[in-house]
């Protein structure tokens, strides 16, 4: 087919006047009026070259509204033709050529009032999509939809230009609009492809760095608000709200080593200490008010040298898919395939990518799946009918955010979603995902009363549509991208959120522990001397510790809506509130299950955290915050290089009690077990501001335990009671184990030791 062959899509011509195909006037008016008014909904049809003149007569038809004269040039020869006839005041031109029957290559020499250009017509190019593309579409099984819907520069027929093409089956009209057609929904109405209800249209001389939206006209031939591109792969800077073109990500990248090697990881068996990070507020820059935001480039530099130099492991960001209200957090997204132009365009995010991983840091990405903002140019109501969300509210609607839920059920938005995770992965080397609120989309009741929500075909109240979803994007993960991950926040005791899809989980890589994180704060937030009647608090979480894979999370929502921060969690005066701090990150960071900190925690920020301003990272000058920066540092590399403290994270024989009931001195002491278990760790925390001298703790084995790190030593802000670099096992059976170790505990401090 050549792209002077008449749409085979388009609608056949009705009402000739005889048998040569040639419209009747009256057909022809009709047609020339729908065009006018932006409600024809077969634009090829009447648009463009066609031989529906009368004997087979070539006619060229087009309109611009703008245009003063339109002469038709010869494509080959570049030679004028004829000028096309204003037929219509509102700027339909159109010519029959009597002496022409086939089709041929053709421009337009367009006379505006300020200039005069010459311009390839839409309306004379072939589909975009291809047949493949439109069945798998149609199926709803398109795993690599982002390479056809959006929007993508390319050259068609050897002419540069851009394909758009948008998924709005129940739609009477769609255009795509912009600064390339002075956002007139009349001039560039859309090919539908019926078989999958997916509009189309070649643009020609449409570029990178053009603006865009769709205009869309609902079924019932109303005017819906004008709508960003949900496959849009680069936004405008919030406020403005329309789609860039920008095309598929064509960084060069130089981050091979990083994935060959994290192809071969499983991070069950490898240390994860995940620094939770917001990029707007992580910091702002000096003396410019703190109004601006960090470039991707300049937090490649800054960002990434620093969670290297703390020795995390992994950062995870929120959501940085593109989103309207800075106030959201990125948790209500519109730009599912878009990062956030805040801080740059995309090839500027490829290389924060790609230093991350250079610089031997993985990234995860926090997704948001479940649920979208009501905001008109967003997808709610996006074609006139309820086409991304359920039209019944007691579905479709999320009262605790005032948001959209996506109806799972419906391949086409299952499709859309599964396109995002992989497209993180595919286009900008994500090591995973950290799915957000798992739970509200696992139970149809979520945070509903009883008459406000609708039951599944068995009557129960899980959305089997959403666990359908949530299984397929584990497969689908895990299939294409070796070595990533994906994370589940999952607060709820679903079974199975980390067990393999086969095994009959959701197939989740690993879960947070919210659990854990409940207790254990609420357990800290208590003055020492109250300690003893909640001191199950901190042992519960080990009765379910390894049924599923944990991360232990103290992440941005415990320091927001009037939580406070960590710090202020913690009771006493100021020196007890950084030693609770201290003593409870020694115990997490020694417990079983990765870990994951949000930004500020890591130098005990004083505030609740704030997305319109930086951290304070002043703080530092104040020796009690640089001490708990210095203490998470050395957490992290003593994590990373102590077999023990992560080989067995998620496997019951990587851990023993020692001494759990000790709630009378709040003191509990524990063994972490890697492979060798000739070398195992104790971990021993006081809960209290008294040191425990002589404090007697039960080892397997003989041998000198070396003090690998002590949250109380003075390089910390803490008061420096040791035991002066270890201490060694005495043939002294202690706690049902033949040898045990004799020590002093700090106040409010953990002590870890190996053995040597």
């Amino acid at each position: 087919m050549t792209a002077f062959t008449k749409n085979p899509t388009s609608q056949p011509a009705t009402g000739t006047a005889d048998g040569s195909g040639a419209k009747s006037a009256e057909v022809l008016r009709q047609e020339i009026e729908a065009i006018v008014r932006a409600d024809h909904g077969d634009p090829f049809g009447i648009l463009g070259m066609h031989t529906d003149g009368p004997e087979g007569a070539v006619t060229v038809r087009t309109f611009i509204p703008e245009a003063r004269r339109v002469l038709l040039i010869d494509g080959p020869s570049g030679e004028p033709i004829a000028d096309l006839e204003k037929i219509h005041s509102d700027g339909f031109w159109a010519i029959t050529l009597d002496d022409r029957k086939n089709l041929f290559r053709y421009r337009f020499r367009i006379d505006f009032a300020t200039h005069t250009g010459e311009f390839e017509d839409a309306y004379s190019f072939p589909p975009v999509l291809g047949q493949l593309d439109v069945h798998l579409l149609a199926e709803g099984t398109h795993l690599r939809s982002f390479e056809r819907l959006g929007a993508h520069p390319h050259e068609m027929e050897g002419v540069a230009g851009t394909a758009f093409a948008v998924w709005a089956p129940n739609a009477r009209r769609v255009s795509v609009i912009g600064d390339f057609c002075n956002w007139d929904g009349r001039r560039l109405p859309m090919r539908k492809r019926h078989e999958c209800g997916v509009w189309e249209l070649f643009v020609p001389h449409v570029a990178k760095g053009d603006r865009y939206k769709y205009e869309i006209k609902g079924p019932t031939g109303s005017l819906m608000p004008l709508k960003a591109d949900p496959y849009a792969f680069r936004s405008e800077l919030p406020p403005h709200t329309a789609s860039v073109v920008q095309g598929l990500n064509s960084h060069d990248w130089g981050d091979k080593e990083w994935l060959r090697d994290r192809a071969k990881t499983d991070w069950r068996g490898k240390p994860v200490s995940i620094y939770e990070c917001h990029l707007s507020s992580w910091k702002r820059p000096d003396g410019e008010g703190g109004i601006r935001y960090l470039t991707y480039d300049e937090l490649a530099d800054d960002l990434v040298s620093y969670v290297k130099e703390m020795g995390y492991t992994h950062i995870e960001l929120l959501p940085i898919t593109e989103f309207p209200f800075d106030g959201s957090w990125g948790y209500q997204p519109i730009g599912m395939y878009a990062p956030t132009s805040r801080h740059g365009d995309p090839v500027a995010f490829s290389r924060f990518v790609e230093r991350c991983h250079q610089e031997g840091i993985g990234l995860l990405l926090d997704w948001v799946p479940g649920h979208f903002p009501t905001d008109p140019h967003g997808l709610g109501m996006f074609d006139g009918t309820h086409l991304y969300e359920h039209a019944d509210p007691r579905q479709g609607f999320h009262q605790d955010w005032n948001t959209l839920i996506y109806n799972f059920g419906r391949r086409e938005v299952s499709s859309f979603l599964l396109g995002s995770a992989l497209y993180w992965m595919d286009q900008f080397h994500f090591d995973g995902i950290r799915v957000d609120a798992v739970a509200s989309m696992l139970y149809l009741d979520y945070s509903r009363q009883a008459d406000q929500w609708v039951p599944n075909q068995y009557g129960g109240n899980e959305n089997l549509e959403a666990v359908a979803f949530l299984k397929r994007m584990n497969e689908l993960v895990y299939a294409n991208h070796a070595g990533a991950m994906t994370v589940a926040e999952e607060s709820t005791s679903w079974p199975g959120v980390s067990r393999p899809v086969y095994l009959g989980g959701l197939g989740f890589g690993f879960k947070w522990n919210m659990g854990w994180m409940h207790d254990t704060l609420r357990f800290m937030s208590k003055d020492p001397i109250h300690r003893r009647y909640h001191h199950h608090d901190l042992t519960f979480g080990l009765l379910y510790a390894f049924s599923e894979n944990f991360v232990l999370p103290l992440s941005h929502d415990e320091v927001v809506h009037g939580k406070g921060s960590l710090l202020n969690k913690m009771p006493g005066d100021r020196w007890q509130k950084f030693a609770n701090l201290r003593a409870y990150y020694g115990f997490m960071w020694t417990h079983p299950g990765k870990k994951l900190l949000f930004m500020g925690g890591e130098f005990g920020q004083e505030r609740e955290w704030n997305h319109n301003q930086g951290l304070d990272w002043f703080l530092l000058d104040d020796p009690f915050h640089k001490g708990v920066q210095n203490l998470i540092r050395d957490l992290n590399h003593l994590y990373r290089d102590t077999a023990a403290l992560h080989e067995l994270d998620n496997e019951a024989p990587g851990f023993e009690w020692i001494e759990a009931n000790d709630s009378d001195n709040s003191v509990l002491a524990f063994l972490r077990y890697g492979k060798d278990r000739e070398r195992p760790v104790v971990s021993v925390s006081n809960f209290t501001p008294l040191p425990r001298q002589g404090y007697r703790v039960g080892v397997p084995l003989p041998g000198f335990y070396r003090e690998r790190l002590n949250t109380d030593a003075g390089i910390y802000g803490g008061s420096d009671v040791g035991n002066g670099g270890g201490a060694e096992a005495e043939e002294v059976p202690h706690h049902g184990r033949p040898y045990s170790i004799c020590l002093t505990v700090p106040p409010l401090g953990t002590l870890v030791l190996e053995r040597q």
